[in-house]
This record gives structure tokens, C-alpha cells and sequence, in this order.
């Protein structure tokens, strides 16, 4: 049966939703062109108003690591992080709240810099920007008042200080150094200060060697009324992340914080704690994929944190992915973007307490195809060779479909490596895994040691090690447990992966190439020498940690590149690309092409000249996700 790719991606994005009175904005690909941009609709339901020309677009949240939009209504503005084409060099833009052309918000004071924003007082026109160099490993963080363009600088470091923590007055700041994956140090900036001052940690350039500094993960951090602490997610008590207490009389020792209340069970973390008023907060987990939020009242004498009523976990809004969730402080409303498996992000209204009242104000659906032919997926976590539990989830075609006999194998691998796939239909993964499955595909899904979602222990694995455990985590997978399950026929299996994924992709491919018949790379670093020398300046630091020192780890690092086992892969490779890309640029993928063509090896290269480390725009989507499955149709 043939199967529309423009009907499964008919259903259009809704994103970072903002409410502001009865108007909520928010990010979609509604226009013709395909793209992410700004919109607004009143929140009782209207059509909504492009607040961007139709050439500009807006970044992909999920990479920008801070807001792409922030609305401050007191000025009358938006302030916009925009890059060009997925290149990633965001500037700070503001338009009028109607909407309209962009102009920069602080003149060329960022020029040469790649700006983030980290947290914003729209009450006081302020926004906390960390400014990272292109040209040298520096990061420095302003606090920036949009009314005035005074840029008042908090502090500088190679390791980020990055603003996670301001108080009510913003007169006290928190600013953080992360090294690795749960390695980081506190520092304290107040108003008056030259220069921001230790607070909490032992900063890496003043360890001596062979010190072991307990890993702290602290971030989400807010001053406790009247400034007395500080309150932040930490995994010092709770591997999976909970909660600690620093009193600033006595910034010593960090104080666990008992959570009481929690109603879900499973595997999963504590992902993001949010101040809402006074004392309270709104805590989200992240369990076996699937997104709770909380809201719940914080004791300071305890410290306890009593968790008192479920906003997102059940009912409609359960097993999906919380996208994004903002409160409005002056009536107590939340606007959250809610995915699943079989659908994509919609806009959610949750009004009142008891009982609270939850709105859909979007309805976008996959068009002509019945929800019975979706894949829900199915839990296929599996032991691993030394012992270690791997999460993992199976796609099958549906039923209705009617298909017969074991199916050929799509083996997907997520990016990061220190990130998840989950049940989320609004990304890239989602889309095409349904594609895959509508076409007789059966899809496997790990998310191997290194992924996030299991713990911080498990998160670590992959440090210093890319290519293997991990490794061995999927030729365990292929090997010994899918050929277990007679539904799909390991015989006939491709590996497709996005950046990390794409590495992994490769790594497999040419490693273990008796696996495969097919496989697909889409920005994958291919010579672990060259892409830590290509990628952006104030990056190297954090990789020369996590993965190696291209020269004083050269012999490590050529063992664990794809590109010393090219010659070794037998099965027909596509490599995509995007032209745009900071992080594995095109010239890496582009080494991958030409070796393996001078080797006379079957390799089809796609480029997308307007994208960076992701395929966004519809058109492109298309491309990609009808380039990879007639690939894997051709060959499996």
C-alpha cells in the first residue's frame, strides 16, 4: 500500500507556548515555507498571526540551549535569538509585540559572538546573555537591560559561566562552570561586585592531579525567599537527581531535600524545577521516556518538598514528551507543548486547582492515515554483555497494515550521545521512524550506556570511551537479543544515526559490517582527530574532556575513528549532511564520501545548502525521509 509522506507530516509543530493575558505565542512550521517561526493567537482560538517575515526562521530549541524567545511586555518587544540557516550564531533581535522586521537589540556588541539566553525579568526589561567567543575558548555573561542597552558584565570563564540562578531584585546572580556531564562549580555575582566569587566547589584549573571531586550536577538553581539559600536539582543524594538546599549563611555543605508526593513509578529522572511564586515550584521527570510535571510547596525549615497536585502525567496528557511548559504568575496558568508517539506537539491550557481545567488549543493530525496504522512502539529493553540494563523500544508495522513474516531492520541511534530518544513525534527521529514502519519496517530503538534518561552513572559511561561499550552495548543487541524476536529478520537490517548516531553508524558499519545490508549516516563525525580540531574554539575544551586531546590521546583516538576501519565496509552507505553545520561541519562528512568513492565503495551523498546540525524545513524533511526509506527499500 502506498503511503503519503506530506499526509504523516501534515501535522504541523506548536512550541514553546508563552502566555500573555488572553494571548499565547508561540514557535510553528504553519507558513508555506515550512520553516519554524514566531506566532501569536488569542487563547480562547483564532488564526494565528505571523509575527516574522516568511524568509526568517526561527532556531530549533532543542539545540539553542537557552530560550529562542523571550516576550516582555513593559517594553512593548520580543526579544528573538536568531541564526541564520542552522548555523547557530544566534544574535539578540527584537521585533514589536505585533510583530515585524528584526533589529539588533544591542547594536554590533555581539559581533564575533554566539549568544545564548539564559534567563530573563520581563518585569524589568532584563535578559542574561552568555556570549560565546568564535575566535578564542571564552564564554562571558552579561546582564542586559533591553530598555536601556546597558550590558553590565557578570563574569568570564573557557568553561561557560553560565547564569543558572538570579533572585527576585537581580542583584544576586549564580553562575556555573561545567566540565563533563554532572562536573560542576557555583559561583556567586551581586551588584556592585568587578568580577563574580566561589561560592560553591573546587574549579578544575585548582585541582591537584589525582583529586576526586565528587560530581554535583547542580543547575536549576533559585534564591529561596528572602535570600536565605539556594534550591537546585543536584545528583549528590540521588543518582537519578533530586534535591538540595544551600544556605548562603553556610555554603559548605549542600542539605538533601526530602520530596514527598510523587505519584508516578519506573525508571526515569528528575529533568527541571521551575519557580513559580512564592514557594512554589513545579518539578518535571523524565520516567521510561515519558514526561510528570509537578507542582508542589518547598519548606525551607525542612528542607522538604511536598509535591501536591499531577499537571501532566495522566489523562490526555500522559505518555509523551512535554516539550515545553511556561507559567503565568499573575493568574496561575500554565501553557505547555505536549508530543507522543503517534502525535505531534500541541498547545495545552491548564487553568484553576481543584479541580484544574486542561484546554487543547490545537488539534493537528496526521492527515488520511488511521491512528490504528501508527506505531505505539513497545518496551524491548534488554541486558547487556557485562550485566548493565539497556532501555530500548521496538516499532512494529501495525496490525492493519498487513504485513507478513518477520520484517527487515531499521537499527536507530539517537545523537548526543548523552541525550535520549523518546516517544516524541515532533523532532526528526519520530516522523521517520513512523515512515519506516508504514512501509513494513520493523525499528529498533536503544538508548545505550552513555544515554541520559537512566541516571547520571549511566550518563558517564560513554565519557572518554566513544566507541566502546557503547559500542558493544548494539553488537550485543544485533547479535544476541533481536535474533531472539521472530518478528524481525536480522538478516535484512540497516543502521541509520544522527551526529553521535551517524559516528556510531559508521563506527558499526565499518567494524561489523557482516550486520548490515544498508546504512545511513547523517552527521556523523568520521575521524575523531579532525572534528575535534573543526569544531568551534570555546568547544574544545569540553571535548578534549569527554572524548580526547587530538594530540596527546592521538593513538586512542585514531583506534575509535570510523575512518581507520573504512576500507572493511561491504554494504552501500548514505551520507546527509547539512551545509550549515557548526558542530560536525561539511567537510567531514565530505572526507567520508571521497575515501570511500576512491576505495570504489557505493556511497550517495545528500546536502542540504540551507541547514545546519538538523534537516527543519518541510521540504527538506521530505527529501531526507523519502531519501532514507527508498534507500532501505532498495537494499533490504
Amino acid at each position: 500500500m502506498a503511503i503519503s509522506l506530506e499526509s504523516l507530516l501534515a501535522a504541523r509543530l506548536f512550541l514553546s507556548p508563552k502566555l500573555l493575558g488572553n494571548r499565547i505565542f508561540f514557535l510553528s512550521n504553519l507558513g508555506q515555507s515550512g520553516h519554524l517561526s514566531l506566532y501569536a493567537m488569542d487563547a480562547g482560538g483564532s488564526v494565528p498571526e505571523p509575527l516574522l517575515p516568511a524568509r526568517i526562521a526561527m532556531p530549533n530549541p532543542e539545540l539553542a540551549e537557552g530560550e529562542v524567545f523571550e516576550v516582555f511586555p513593559k517594553l512593548g518587544k520580543i526579544l528573538l535569538m536568531l541564526d541564520r540557516d542552522g548555523d547557530e550564531q544566534y544574535q539578540p533581535m527584537l521585533i514589536p509585540l505585533e510583530g515585524g522586521i528584526p533589529e539588533p537589540a544591542f547594536g554590533a556588541a555581539f559581533d564575533g559572538y554566539r549568544v545564548r539566553c539564559l534567563e530573563s525579568d520581563p518585569q524589568r526589561n532584563l535578559a542574561y546573555l552568555n556570549a560565546e567567543s568564535r575566535t578564542e575558548q571564552m564564554y562571558v555573561t552579561f546582564q542586559a537591560n533591553l530598555e536601556t542597552g546597558e550590558l553590565v558584565k557578570l563574569g568570564q570563564h573557557a568553561w561557560g559561566s553560565s547564569v543558572d540562578g538570579v533572585n527576585a531584585d537581580n542583584t544576586k546572580v549564580i553562575l556555573v562552570d561545567g566540565y563533563t556531564q554532572g562536573d560542576h562549580t557555583l559561583y556567586r555575582w551581586q551588584a556592585g561586585w568587578p568580577d563574580r566569587k566561589l561560592l560553591y566547589g573546587v574549579p578544575l584549573e585548582e585541582r591537584a592531579a589525582g583529586l576526586k571531586v565528587p560530581l554535583n550536577s547542580i543547575t536549576n538553581v533559585f534564591f529561596t525567599q528572602g535570600d536565605q539559600g539556594l534550591l537546585f536539582i543536584t545528583s549528590l543524594f540521588v543518582d537519578s537527581y533530586g534535591l538540595g538546599y544551600l544556605s548562603l549563611a553556610d555554603p559548605a555543605a549542600v542539605q538533601p531535600v526530602e520530596i514527598t508526593g510523587v505519584q508516578h513509578s519506573g525508571v526515569g529522572e528528575l529533568v527541571k524545577l521551575k519557580h513559580l511564586r512564592e514557594a512554589r515550584y513545579a518539578m518535571e521527570y523524565n520516567i521510561d521516556g515519558c514526561s510528570w510535571l509537578y507542582e508542589g510547596t518547598f519548606e525551607e525549615a525542612g528542607p522538604t518538598m511536598k509535591l501536591e497536585r499531577v499537571l501532566c502525567g495522566r489523562g490526555k496528557l500522559s505518555n509523551g514528551k512535554l516539550e515545553a511548559f511556561s507559567y503565568e504568575q499573575e493568574t496561575g496558568r500554565y501553557a505547555l507543548s505536549f508530543s507522543t508517539a503517534t502525535s505531534s506537539s500541541q498547545i495545552y491550557t491548564i487553568e484553576g486547582e481543584s479541580p484544574q481545567t486542561e484546554r487543547q488549543h490545537t488539534r493537528e493530525h496526521v492527515l488520511g492515515l488511521p491512528e490504528e496504522w501508527l506505531s505505539p512502539g513497545e518496551d524491548a529493553s534488554f541486558t547487556s554483555f557485562d550485566g548493565l540494563r539497556i532501555s530500548a523500544r521496538l516499532y512494529l508495522p501495525a496490525p492493519a497494515l498487513g504485513f507478513e513474516g518477520p520484517r527487515p531492520l531499521v537499527y536507530y541511534i539517537h545523537g548526543g550521545p548523552q541525550s535520549q530518544e523518546r516517544p516524541d513525534f515532533t523532532w526528526f527521529s519520530m516522523p521517520l521512524i513512523q515512515f519506516l514502519t508504514l512501509g513494513g519496517f520493523a525499528v529498533f530503538v536503544p538508548n545505550t550506556r552513555g544515554s541520559t534518561g537512566y541516571g547520571l552513572s549511566y550518563t558517564k559511561w560513554v565519557d572518554k570511551d566513544f566507541g566502546g561499550k557503547d559500542r558493544l552495548d548494539h553488537v550485543h543487541a544485533m547479535t544476541q537479543v533481536l535474533p531472539q524476536d521472530k518478528r524481525v529478520d536480522v538478516k535484512r537490517a540497516g543502521v541509520v544515526g544522527r551526529s553521535y548516531g551517524g559516528y556510531m553508524t559508521l563506527t558499526l558499519a565499518s567494524r561489523h559490517p557482516e550486520l548490515w545490508r544498508a546504512s545511513v549516516d547523517m552527521f556523523g563525525p568520521y575521524d575523531l582527530i579532525t572534528f575535534s580540531q573543526r569544531i568551534p574554539e570555546s568547544w574544545k575544551p569540553y571535548f578534549e574532556l569527554v572524548i580526547g586531546h587530538p594530540e596527546r590521546d592521538r593513538e586512542f583516538l585514531l583506534e575509535r575513528s570510523p575512518r581507520t576501519y573504512m576500507q572493511q565496509i561491504r554494504c552501500p552507505l548514505l551520507v546527509i549532511q547539512g551545509k550549515n553545520d557548526p558542530r560536525v561541519i561539511e567537510r567531514e562528512s565530505r572526507d567520508v564520501v571521497e575515501q570511500l568513492q576512491a576505495a570504489g565503495k557505493q556511497v550517495d551523498y545528500l546536502v542540504f545548502v540551507d541547514e545546519g546540525h538538523d534537516v527543519l524545513k518541510y521540504a527538506n524533511r521530505v527529501t531526507c525521509y523519502t531519501t532514507i526509506a527508498e534507500f532501505f527499500k532498495t537494499y533490504l
